[in-house]
C-alpha cells in the first residue's frame, strides 16, 4: 500500500485566511491527504498568505522561507504559497520568490489536491497573472448571485460535499476541516468589498462584496458547534452590507437570532461593522438578542472630516461619538474596537488633535493603531502631499501611547462588572494559575483577556460568570462566582 501523502498548512493574517485555510485542508483530506500540524512532517507545506500591509507582506515571506530551509533536513519536499499574497502577485511573487516550489492563485482552490500533487510530483504548475477580481462580477449587487458559482470564492464551499467527495462528519459536514481544537471558530459570512477607501488594495484581489446564503451559513455554524464549537464569529470585509446582493440589506438582523438559536453555540460575535452603515435595526439586535455578543468592530480609521474624505469615508468625531453614545444607551458594556491610521497624506496637526478629541471621549476597549505607508495601485499612493517618514513615526508613536493609556483606563472602568467568559486555556497545577478566556467585549486575539483567578473544576469551552477585580493593561482579573455558570445569558443584559 502506497504511504499517504501529508501536508501542512501554515496560516498568517486574518481570521478570513483562518477560515479558508480549512476550507483548503477539507479539500485535501477529502482527496486522501493526511493532515499535520508540523511543516517539517509534511511533504507539502502550504503557506496561506496575507497581502494586506508591508509587514503582513514581509512576515509571509519569512514563512516562505522558514519552510523552504526544512527541504532537505526532513520530510518537506515542497513548499507552496497561496492566500492573499499568492492571489496579488502571481507569477512575479514566483519569479521573486524562487523558493517556493509553487504560487497558486483562489482560482486553483477547487483543484488543491491536483496542484500539489503536480508539484510534489517534479511538476510546474504555471503561477496566475494578477488580475482586478472585481470585475469577475457585475457591477450590479442584485445581479452577482447568478454569476457567483463561476468565480472562486474562498471560504463559500457549499454546505454539504460534492459527489464524489466523502463528508468528514454527517450529512451536512461543510468543505472544512478544523485545524486546532479551540472552542471558537470564525464563520465567512460574505467575501470582498464595494468599498472604495483610498488607502486599500484588499477589493482589487478579493473581488466586489458577493454573500453567502443564511442557509449555508447555519449549517456551517450547526456543524462546527457538533465539533465542539462554543463561539462563533462571523467574518468578511464588511459584515454591514451582508445582504445586500439577497434583496435584504436587513438580513444579518434575521440570520442573527438564528445563528444564536444553534444548539451548542453560546455566544454570536459579529466583527467587521462599518460606522457608515450601522442602522438603528441592527443596533438593536447586536444589543438585545440572547447569546449575541454586544460587541461593535467598528472601522473608523480617523475621526477628523477632511482626512477621511481624502480617504473616501464618511463621519467625523461628534458623529462617531453619537453612535457611541446610541449604542451603550442599549447595552452600557457593550464592547467597542477599532483600527486608526495615522499620518495619511494631508493629515495636519490639527486632524491629530481632532483624532486624539475622539479617542479621549470614545472609551474604546481595544485600539489598534497603524502608521500610513504607501500601498501600490491605491489611490492614496499617488497622492502629493505625504508626510514625512519621521513625522508618520512619530505621531505614530504618539497616538499609541495614548491608545495603551486609554485602554488601559477603560479596562479599570469595568472593575466590578459581572462578565461571561468562555474558557479557553488552563493554568497547572505547579504554578497555581487560573483559566484564561475572554468576555462578550474581546474577540479573538485582538481585545485583550481575561484571567480567572481559580480554574477549579472549569474545562475549556466552559462559560463561566465571573467579577471583574482586577486589571493588567487591556486585560482583566476576574473570580468566578461559586456556582455560577453562565449558560445562555450574556454580557450586559
Amino acid at each position: 500500500m502506497p504511504e499517504r501523502r501529508t501536508v501542512a498548512l501554515v496560516t498568517l493574517g486574518c481570521a478570513r485566511n483562518e477560515v479558508d485555510s480549512e476550507e483548503l485542508a477539507g479539500r485535501l483530506e477529502a482527496d486522501g491527504w493526511d493532515l499535520v500540524d508540523d511543516a517539517a512532517d509534511a511533504d507539502v507545506a502550504v503557506v496561506n498568505t496575507c497581502g494586506f500591509v508591508d509587514a503582513a507582506k514581509k512576515d509571509s515571506v519569512d514563512a516562505l522561507l522558514e519552510a523552504n530551509d526544512l527541504k532537505g533536513h526532513g520530510r518537506t519536499q515542497a513548499v507552496v504559497a497561496v492566500g492573499c499574497m499568492a492571489e496579488r502577485y502571481g507569477k512575479d511573487l514566483a519569479e521573486a520568490l524562487p523558493e517556493a516550489d509553487g504560487v497558486l492563485g483562489f482560482d486553483d482552490y477547487t483543484d488543491i489536491s491536483d496542484r500539489l500533487q503536480t508539484i510534489l510530483s517534479g511538476g510546474v504548475h504555471a503561477s496566475h497573472t494578477p488580475r482586478d477580481r472585481r470585475k469577475l462580477l457585475p457591477i450590479s449587487p442584485a445581479e452577482r448571485q447568478e454569476s457567483a458559482a463561476a468565480v472562486a470564492l474562498p471560504g463559500h464551499a457549499p454546505a454539504d460535499l460534492p459527489d464524489g467527495l466523502a463528508p468528514a462528519s454527517g450529512p451536512r459536514a461543510p468543505l472544512r476541516r478544523r485545524l486546532d481544537g479551540a472552542p471558537v471558530a470564525s464563520v465567512k459570512l460574505a467575501s470582498g468589498c464595494d468599498r472604495r477607501c483610498t488607502f486599500c488594495a484588499i477589493p482589487s484581489f478579493r473581488g466586489s462584496f458577493i454573500s453567502r446564503r443564511p442557509s449555508d451559513v447555519l449549517n456551517e455554524t450547526r456543524w462546527l458547534a457538533e465539533q465542539g464549537v462554543k463561539e462563533i464569529m462571523l467574518v468578511s470585509e464588511n459584515n454591514t452590507s451582508y445582504g445586500k446582493d439577497l434583496g435584504d440589506i436587513r438580513l444579518l438582523e434575521s440570520l442573527l437570532p438564528e445563528l444564536a438559536e444553534v444548539d451548542g453555540i453560546e455566544r454570536v460575535r459579529v466583527s467587521y461593522l462599518q460606522p457608515a452603515e450601522m442602522r438603528p435595526g441592527l443596533i438593536d439586535v447586536l444589543t438585545s438578542t440572547p447569546k449575541v455578543a454586544p460587541y461593535f468592530d467598528l472601522s473608523f480609521q480617523h475621526s477628523a472630516p477632511d482626512v477621511l474624505r481624502s480617504m473616501r469615508r464618511f463621519g467625523d468625531t461628534d458623529r462617531f461619538l453619537e453612535l457611541l453614545d446610541t449604542i451603550r444607551g442599549k447595552a452600557p458594556q457593550a464592547g467597542v474596537r477599532s483600527n486608526f491610521i495615522v499620518g495619511f497624506p494631508g493629515e495636519s496637526e490639527a486632524d491629530l488633535a481632532e483624532l486624539e478629541r475622539f479617542l479621549d471621549s470614545a472609551r474604546l476597549d481595544a485600539i489598534g493603531v497603524f502608521g500610513y505607508s504607501d500601498e501600490e495601485g491605491t489611490e492614496a499612493a499617488t497622492y502629493d502631499n505625504k508626510l514625512d517618514e519621521d513625522v508618520v513615526a512619530e505621531r505614530l508613536a504618539r497616538v499609541s501611547r495614548l491608545a495603551e493609556e486609554l485602554v488601559s483606563q477603560r479596562a479599570e472602568e469595568r472593575l466590578g462588572e459581572t462578565v461571561h467568559v468562555l474558557v479557553e486555556s488552563l493554568g497547572s497545577d505547579e504554578t497555581g494559575e487560573g483559566a484564561h478566556g475572554r468576555g462578550a467585549h474581546q474577540a479573538p486575539e485582538t481585545d485583550g483577556q481575561v484571567l480567572l483567578t481559580s480554574g477549579e473544576g472549569l474545562g475549556i469551552g466552559r462559560m463561566v460568570e465571573a467579577k471583574v477585580v482586577g486589571t493588567e493593561g487591556v486585560d482583566l482579573v476576574a473570580e468566578p462566582l461559586q456556582g455560577a455558570s453562565a449558560g445562555s445569558e450574556e454580557d450586559g443584559r
